[in-house]
């Protein structure tokens, strides 16, 4: 917490001398008058404007999403957000790239995108907050994450009837053929790549960085290490649970 609170301060205290307005701290949690279930916690406010400051800090591995121009889209969601809870003109982004640079993004209010959020906001609160009922899950690693918390432990004497979703499993198969064919054709591509490269370990081609380079890496072997050393293994061995997730297509 104290470490996100310093940054914060730091990467507001790099905006206002690049920009030379004064931000002050928000202190509060904001509502919107017009749409009382919309709130929100602010880094800073601009001081003298309407606009407000929000804080990120970038690892340099994530640099390339902020490149020429570019916000993630779930910060700009963030900003819009702010921007329809305060109903200010503008929003300012300062990302601090450890080890690069400062990157400055100025958000104006587009009353068409903030009408269309706050609807499906609303929308989503009807339909799922209040009534407490989970949204389809839409193929992001946390939806997965939360459905094997949920779900953690088998019931092997119980079997589901899964006809609803026959249609369903037909699309995944259909999908699956298509990834298998195309992850062939993406690594005849890479083959062709190495034939030409030979033994070169770097590859020039405008666009594009490639590189084959040889690596070394020690991997224990625990069948024999099992085998010879078991009381040093089962030491250093840890149960791990986990439910597998299979589907054979029977043609």
């Amino acid at each position: 917490m104290r470490q996100g609170r310093d940054l914060e301060d730091y990467v507001a205290q790099r905006f206002s001398e690049e920009t030379g307005f004064k931000v002050r701290r928000a202190n509060a949690i904001y509502q919107s008058e017009e749409h009382p279930l919309l709130l929100a916690d602010f880094d800073r406010l601009i001081v003298g404007q309407k606009a407000g400051l929000e804080c990120k800090t970038v690892s340099p591995f994530s640099a390339d999403k902020w490149a020429d121009g570019k916000i993630p889209a779930h910060y700009l969601a963030q900003v819009d957000h702010y921007l329809a809870v305060s109903g200010f003109d503008c929003w300012y982004v300062a990302a601090l790239i450890f080890g690069r640079e400062l990157v400055i993004h100025k958000i104006v209010t587009d009353k068409q995108v903030l009408s269309d959020l706050i609807d499906k906001e609303e929308r989503f609160w009807t339909n799922h907050v209040m009534p407490q009922i989970s949204p389809a899950p839409n193929g992001c690693d946390c939806d997965t994450q939360q459905i094997n918390q949920m779900y953690e432990v088998d019931n092997r004497d119980k079997i589901a009837d899964l006809s609803a979703l026959h249609g369903l499993l037909d699309k995944r198969q259909e999908l699956s053929d298509q990834i298998e064919q195309m992850e062939q054709e993406k690594t005849a591509i890479e083959q062709q790549v190495k034939l030409q490269m030979q033994d070169a370990a770097y590859g020039t081609v405008p666009g594009y960085k490639v590189s084959w380079v040889s690596s070394e890496s020690k991997r224990v072997d625990s069948q024999r290490l099992r085998k010879e050393q078991p009381n040093i293994f089962n030491q250093y061995s840890k149960n791990v649970s986990s439910r597998r997730f299979t589907i054979v297509h029977a043609a």
